[in-house]
């Protein structure tokens, strides 16, 4: 199971849902706090903003986030729930959960995935860039940018409601 927080609710989330996996996406200077009980080689922290274009002075979610990101789940055993967060709980980390479980879950279909995203999470807005770089390296063929397009923006939120994500469909 993947739960989806905001950084202001990583301590309860993990807490609540006894989480031994951690995947922060924060800008360079926001710092986060490992919670205890995550051990700090099932925690990774990628560093990036939340833009889909690149920027001065900013930095891009890139094909090296994704990998990062695609080997941390890849070398998750799923014994215990894995937590993804941004900043907000909207963006990052809901287009992270969702390339995770479409990674993990090979044959589950984009569309239908983006739909559960879409139910579990009405504020959920994806990164697209993140979906455009995980979408060629998974070779999904525009299958995992279409479904995130299909869904559209999500409702505005200064912090999403955490939720849960199963792998399979």
């Amino acid at each position: 199971m993947i739960h989806v927080c905001s950084l202001a609710k990583v301590d309860q989330t993990v807490a609540r849902t006894g989480a031994q996996r951690l995947l922060s996406l924060l800008a360079a200077g926001t710092e986060v706090t490992r919670p205890a009980s995550i051990q700090a080689e099932n925690h990774l922290h990628l560093v990036m903003h939340d833009i889909a274009v690149a920027q001065e002075g900013m930095t891009v979610p890139g094909e090296a986030h994704v990998r990062a990101l695609l080997d941390f789940a890849y070398r998750w055993d799923r014994a215990k729930p894995m937590v993804v967060h941004c900043y907000a709980g909207v963006s990052r980390s809901t287009a992270s959960a969702y390339i995770i479980a479409a990674a993990l879950a090979s044959k589950r279909d984009e569309m239908e995935l983006a739909r559960t995203l879409r139910f579990l999470s009405p504020t959920a807005t994806p990164n697209p860039r993140l979906i455009a770089v995980a979408d060629v390296l998974l070779k999904r063929d525009g299958r995992m940018i279409a479904a995130i397009e299909a869904i559209g923006r999500g409702a505005d939120a200064f912090e999403g409601v955490p939720f849960e994500l199963a792998i399979e469909g």
